[in-house]
């Protein structure tokens, strides 16, 4: 059976060159698409319909890879970045990685052999391999989580967001907070979890980390075993909206109650956060927006109306949200 290689031979002219014939493409020299389409006849050359179709269909057609669609942060941003590209003629393919590094690697494989137009990625890791992707030519946008090797980026100010709410827990007279976070290797955690140290630096107050894997288990029993030392924190900042959880299920087998017994405060506004008793305070970030933003950078890299070609990097501004869960009883206070 006859390859394109063969027609490319036969015409004299490159496999690009045949490919763009073939394809009607009105870049090609009307003599030369005339004398592939002759050389691809006389050789009863026939294209593979089904890679040209995973072609064709992939022009239009992005990948968005994320680490937990339990998380409601990722589920706005997924709508986010959705809904955008529906406006821009995209459609897109969704990969929940389950923060599993093997699951990562093999979408990010399979998004690079069919030929996506291009990708938003939330990496596991700031060391997270998006070689294949890039090998193909395919444009990246990075979410949430910078990556070692750059790559236009979005995300939220991390960093000043875990600022603002431990000095809103000091403000309050809580005096011994801790931070609930994520594996060092976690970039944002990471970033939340260094400016909740700025401030307790700053304040001359211990520093109490507690970083708890995902899909961790014994995370209760993590912060249970805090609750258990010496001198147990009164209060809590927790870096996702997830770990909040954690924290009033350890919270509730004592018995003890937020707003009052203890404070707490928890990165991303989740549905439920005004569900629960005393609602819970956030640093709300704008997880639709943070999703619209990284499809009009990717889309402005696949169409090339971006004249940089360097890195760009959004940074989005977080909001505090107090509610009652962080609020010191006035009796209580000094």
């Amino acid at each position: 059976m006859p390859r394109l290689v063969d027609v490319a031979e036969a015409a004299q002219v490159s496999v690009a060159t045949v490919s763009r014939a073939l394809n009607n493409s009105r870049s090609v020299d009307p003599v030369l698409a005339d004398r592939v389409r002759a050389a691809a006849a006389k050789l009863r050359y026939q294209p593979n319909a089904i890679a040209r179709n995973l072609r064709r269909r992939g022009t239009r057609v992005w990948a968005l890879v994320i680490t937990n669609i339990n998380n409601p942060f990722y589920t706005a941003l997924a709508r986010g970045v959705e809904e955008a590209a529906s406006e821009l003629g995209f459609s897109v393919l969704l990969y929940n990685t389950e923060e599993d590094e093997a699951r990562e690697r093999r979408y990010l494989d399979v998004a690079a052999q069919e030929r996506v137009a291009g990708a938003v990625v939330v990496p596991r890791a700031n060391n997270s391999e998006v070689s294949s992707l890039l090998a193909a030519g395919i444009p990246v946008v990075v979410v949430d989580r910078r990556l070692d090797r750059g790559g236009d980026f979005v995300t939220a100010a991390s960093f000043e967001g875990a600022v603002t709410a431990t000095e809103h827990l000091l403000h309050e007279q809580w005096r011994r907070p801790a931070c609930i976070s994520r594996p060092a290797d976690t970039p944002t955690a990471e970033q939340r979890r260094q400016g909740y140290q700025a401030v307790v630096d700053r304040h001359g107050l211990p520093s109490v980390v507690c970083q708890i894997p995902f899909h961790a288990e014994e995370g209760v029993a993590m912060v249970d075993e805090l609750l258990d030392g010496q001198e147990p924190p009164d209060s809590f900042l927790t870096v996702d909206s997830m770990l909040a959880l954690v924290v009033l299920h350890a919270l509730r087998h004592r018995r003890l109650r937020t707003g009052r017994d203890v404070g707490l405060i928890s990165f991303d506004d989740a549905a439920w956060a005004q569900a629960v008793e005393p609602p819970l305070s956030v640093v709300a970030q704008p997880a639709y927006e943070i999703g619209v933003a990284a499809a009009r950078l990717l889309s402005e890299r696949i169409c090339g109306s971006f004249d940089e070609t360097g890195p760009r990097t959004v940074t989005m501004s977080t909001t505090l949200i107090v509610r009652g869960s962080s609020r010191r009883p006035p009796s209580s206070h000094g």
